[in-house]
């Protein structure tokens, strides 16, 4: 199988978090997920909180219809700078500095790529930024072959949370042989 080409921006948001030393980056395999994420949803509201060096918001860029609106926010002002410039020519990309709530003010979501602020300190409210059909995105997850999930001899609480909220649907998808994310989809 002919390995597929990384989107330019993605390629880009790399190079600067090479430069800068950002080691949390989005993994292609992830990525890819995020570009299929935004392109179902085409005019849809498309968020992210944990900008980070931008890698996670070019691969939702990549997806990004011509109808749509992407806004990312990163608390550190740095990354968040850095990010913006990756963008600053696409006027349906924000980049916000500052703590994850500021993206309230854009939901409802129809993809939401919950990467930072959020999806430990309150995944409720994560839930409750959804539009009705939209997706939810976790990342950076360690596969588990036990019910209740576990990770490091515990319950996995932010998983199992997840796995079992009654508002969406949700499963773990294995992203490489050591990782997985979890897609949920808010019923309508």
């Amino acid at each position: 199988m002919a390995e597929r080409a990384v989107p330019s921006r993605v390629a880009i948001a790399e190079r600067v978090a090479s430069e800068t030393g950002f080691k949390k980056s989005c993994i292609p395999e992830v990525g890819r997920l995020l570009g299929l994420a935004a392109t179902a949803k085409p005019h849809g509201v498309i968020a992210e909180s944990g900008t980070g060096a931008g890698v996670g918001t070019a691969w939702l860029h990549s997806g990004l219809g011509a109808g749509a609106r992407l806004v990312t926010v990163e608390r550190d002002e740095e990354p968040a700078r850095r990010a913006a410039r990756v963008f600053a020519d696409d006027d349906r990309v924000s980049v916000l500095t500052g703590d994850w709530r500021l993206l309230e003010r854009y939901a409802p979501f129809d993809v939401f790529f919950c990467d930072g602020g959020g999806k430990r300190d309150d995944p409720e409210r994560v839930v409750e930024l959804l539009a009705p059909g939209g997706l939810l995105i976790l990342d950076d997850f360690t596969p588990s072959p036990h019910w209740p999930p576990r990770f490091g001899g515990e319950v996995d609480e932010l998983r199992l949370f997840c796995l079992t909220h009654p508002t969406p649907d949700a499963t773990e998808v294995l992203t490489t042989p050591d990782s997985s994310a979890i897609v949920a989809a808010r019923r309508s």
